[in-house]
């Protein structure tokens, strides 16, 4: 299990693995969070998605570091969006409706035609596991702006995109990205069924 996550860490700066070590452990908290429905949801998540910017920069994924600048700006817009009191007092989980839905697949097709343009304007190649990533890039971008409107399927897209995330940062050698993500699965799935019984006591 060991070299499996942490081998290709063997000859990387120090620095390196101490910003993803807080990378790591700022996700985690983020989805802790989240899962309980505290606004430092997107303060902790604001630092793993800047510094993630910086670790992409330097391995040479500059599609996906634009990206993070995106997750950056969101998590932003999620924290006003929170902060702003609705009739009860604070924004309740709900369901999204049929608009909702329709604005999170446009938002998940834009993603995706703007990572290709990023692509095509720093003239990259995209290979095969890029294709995966830009993939579920549309899937998080969604499920981030489903997350500010406290929108339970925020955590059906995150469970999906976080288990697609775990064998594709394995592959790129971020070991402790790819382990955070296995993390981040179980934590979706159990955010996902404590979100399910504030809807059904909301409902009562």
């Amino acid at each position: 299990m060991y070299s499996l996550f942490f081998e290709s860490y063997r000859n990387t700066p120090t620095l390196d693995i101490v910003i993803e070590a807080i990378v790591f452990l700022f996700g985690i908290v983020s989805v802790w969070f989240a899962k309980k429905q505290n606004i430092w949801v997107f303060p902790t998540g604001l630092v793993a998605t800047i510094l993630t910017v910086y670790l992409l920069y330097k391995a040479g994924y500059l599609a996906e570091m634009a990206l993070n600048v995106y997750y950056s700006v969101m998590s932003i817009y999620g924290w006003i969006v929170w902060l702003r009191p609705s009739a009860n007092g604070q924004l309740p989980v709900t369901r999204t409706n049929r608009n909702q839905k329709l604005t999170g697949f446009g938002l998940f097709i834009l993603t995706i035609l703007v990572t290709f343009a990023i692509y095509a304007l720093f003239g990259a190649e995209v290979k095969p596991a890029n294709y995966i990533d830009i993939f579920i890039s549309g899937i998080f971008f969604t499920a981030m702006w489903f997350m500010a409107l406290k929108k339970i399927e925020n955590w059906t897209l995150y469970i999906i995109a976080d288990a697609i995330a775990v064998p594709l940062y394995l592959h790129r050698g971020l070991g402790m990205l790819s382990l955070q993500y296995v993390i981040f699965t179980m934590l979706a799935i159990i955010a996902y069924v404590e979100w399910r019984k504030i809807l059904h006591t909301q409902k009562q």
